[in-house]
C-alpha cells in the first residue's frame, strides 16, 4: 500500500550544491541511506498525515516500522534534505507467489521477492516527481541484491498509472483487504534485468 503523487516517471536527479555561504553546516543537500529504528517516528509521521488523509488508514503502525526497520534495514530507502526525512520505501521479503495477510507483519529471510510495505512522501514535497525518484533508485538498488528476483506491492485503483509507469505489472485483485478497501497487487521482475545488473556497477 502506498501514497504518492501520479507523476511521470523521472530519472534521478542531480545533488544540489551546497547551501548559501553564510550558513554553516555539514549535512549533505540530498541523500539517499537505509533507515534505522531511529528514524521510525519521523517515517510514521510523514506516513500517517499521507495515508490518514486519504484513506483512514495506515500501512503500518509506529511498532511494525520499527519491526521492519529492525529486521530488515536493508531493504527499506529514505530520502533526506539537509538532515530532514522527505520520503521513504520499506520492503521485506517475501517467500510466495502472492501476497496474503501474513506478508503484512512478516518478514521471510530466506524470501526472493521484496514486499513493498510502503511508499510516501512528505506533504510539503509532494507534486515534486519525488515518489517516481525514489522508486527508480530503490529499484536500482534492488538489482544488485543477488537474492532478489522479484518485487512485489499492492495499492488502490488510482495508483495503478504510477507504478506502470515505475515498471510494475497488474498481477490482479489482491486477496487482501482492509476494512472497505481493496487493492490491486503489481509485480516488478528484478531478475528479469539482469543485462542491467551486470552493468550496473553492483
Amino acid at each position: 500500500m502506498s501514497v504518492v503523487s501520479a507523476v511521470p516517471f523521472m530519472r534521478p536527479i542531480h545533488m544540489r550544491s551546497p547551501v548559501s555561504q553564510g550558513r554553516r553546516h555539514t549535512l549533505p543537500a540530498s541523500e539517499f541511506r537505509s533507515l534505522s529504528p531511529e528514524d521510525a517516528i519521523s517515517v510514521f509521521e510523514i506516513e500517517r498525515e499521507a495515508f490518514i488523509s486519504v484513506s483512514g488508514e495506515c500501512p503500518l503502525h509506529l511498532d511494525e516500522v520499527r519491526h521492519f526497520l529492525s529486521l530488515c534495514p536493508e531493504l527499506s530507502l529514505g530520502w533526506f534534505e539537509e538532515g530532514r526525512l522527505v520520503a521513504f520505501i520499506i520492503g521485506s521479503l517475501w517467500d510466495q507467489e502472492r501476497l496474503n495477510m501474513d506478508a503484512l507483519t512478516l518478514h521471510k529471510p530466506h524470501g526472493t521477492t521484496v514486499h513493498i510495505h510502503v511508499l510516501a512522501v512528505h506533504r510539503t514535497f509532494r507534486q515534486q516527481g519525488k515518489g517516481s525518484i525514489l522508486m527508480w533508485r530503490y529499484l536500482q538498488y534492488l538489482r544488485c541484491l543477488p537474492y532478489v528476483r522479484r518485487a512485489v506491492l499492492m495499492c488502490e485503483d488510482f495508483l495503478v498509472p504510477f507504478y506502470q509507469k515505475s515498471g510494475f505489472k497488474v498481477q490482479g485483485r489482491s486477496a487482501i483487504a482492509v476494512g472497505p478497501l481493496t487493492f490491486i497487487e503489481m509485480l516488478y521482475p528484478v531478475r528479469g534485468h539482469a543485462f542491467m545488473r551486470r552493468n550496473s556497477g553492483c
